[in-house]
């Protein structure tokens, strides 16, 4: 199977879903040139009217799309960065959101947005530097995070074909990243998480970019200390794959979350409560978060790096709920 980057299967699968159904288009700031690449070549194979640039007014084009759905089209909005989102947050949250279900059902959402986030990495301060899964989680959205090229393809094709509004989360950390990928159009349904590594003593649950970082970890500490760690994917954070959770809780009976997102009602919070509400008679130690401080992202590269998740706090938590023992 031939091997793509995560920009190249998101480029796939916006020709494909586009190739697929006349009603889908794009619209966002400076797609038409493509910049990173993941809409190269668009304007050129579907033209003007299904292809959009816009101004710089998020609130404006997001509202766009949501008249867009409601008269039958699937647009796809792209937000080049994740704070600028907030700008919208009416237009999603009190709109987009909403909207169906005060209609009775009369009328569907089939919107993907597709919000580029950084991960942090390199002095991108506050402004830059959010994932904001959380409050769209809060907000009722359905939210994928793909980690590599083959779920980046799945999931964004699946993302499309949605009557619900849904956000797709690409971080700029899996963006480089090669994979196999199909060549024919496939989908990943929400709601269907995957291992990414087989073990039996600690369960990890990492999300987006964290999961090769993650798979890393595992090995080195396998390596290193004879821990076989499972790695676990969810993908889709909502709907969120409980069984899945539940299978790998129950297997190993230790838990580390690596999430990189604040502590305080992220992700990772809630992942917590489930295992704590549905399987603490399996857990053999208490569960283990590793996320962002509870403060906005710095500029200062030092202080940056003592807000963010690190491989060495997740290799520590592995150790520490390996050996914890009842008192």
């Amino acid at each position: 199977m031939r091997q793509l980057r995560f920009l190249q299967a998101m480029n796939e699968a916006y020709h494909q879903a586009m190739g697929a159904d006349a009603s889908v288009f794009i619209i966002g700031e400076d797609i038409r040139g493509g910049i990173r690449g993941e809409t190269k070549g668009l304007h050129g194979a579907f033209g003007d009217s299904r292809v959009l640039d816009t101004p710089i007014s998020e609130a404006a084009f997001t509202g766009f799309a949501t008249g867009a759905a409601l008269a039958g089209l699937r647009p796809i909005v792209q937000f080049q960065v994740p704070s600028l989102i907030y700008v919208a947050f009416d237009q999603l949250v009190n709109q987009a959101a909403k909207m169906r279900l005060m209609l009775g059902g009369q009328a569907n959402l089939p919107i993907t947005y597709t919000i580029m986030v950084s991960g942090s990495r390199g002095g991108n301060a506050g402004q830059h530097s959010d994932n904001p899964y959380p409050y769209l989680l809060h907000a009722g959205f359905k939210v994928v995070c793909p980690s590599n090229a083959y779920d980046a393809k799945g999931l964004m094709i699946q993302a499309i074909r949605e009557d619900d509004p849904v956000i797709f989360i690409a971080s700029a950390m899996c963006l480089p990243q090669r994979g196999q990928v199909p060549e024919e159009i496939f989908a990943v349904p929400l709601g269907r998480g995957d291992v990414k590594r087989e073990g039996s003593d600690v369960t990890v649950i990492a999300i987006g970019h964290l999961v090769p970082e993650a798979l890393a970890v595992a090995e080195t500490v396998s390596q290193k200390n004879g821990i076989s760690v499972e790695v676990w994917d969810p993908r889709s954070l909502l709907p969120l794959d409980r069984e899945g959770l539940l299978k790998t809780v129950r297997k190993t009976g230790r838990v580390v979350i690596y999430d990189d997102t604040n502590r305080t009602c992220g992700f990772a919070a809630e992942l917590s409560a489930i295992i704590a509400e549905l399987a603490f008679s399996s857990l053999k130690a208490p569960i283990k978060r590793v996320t962002r401080a509870d403060v906005p992202m710095p500029f200062n590269l030092r202080l940056e790096s003592a807000v963010l998740p690190k491989p060495q706090e997740l290799e520590d938590a592995i150790i520490s709920v390996r050996s914890y023992a009842h008192a």
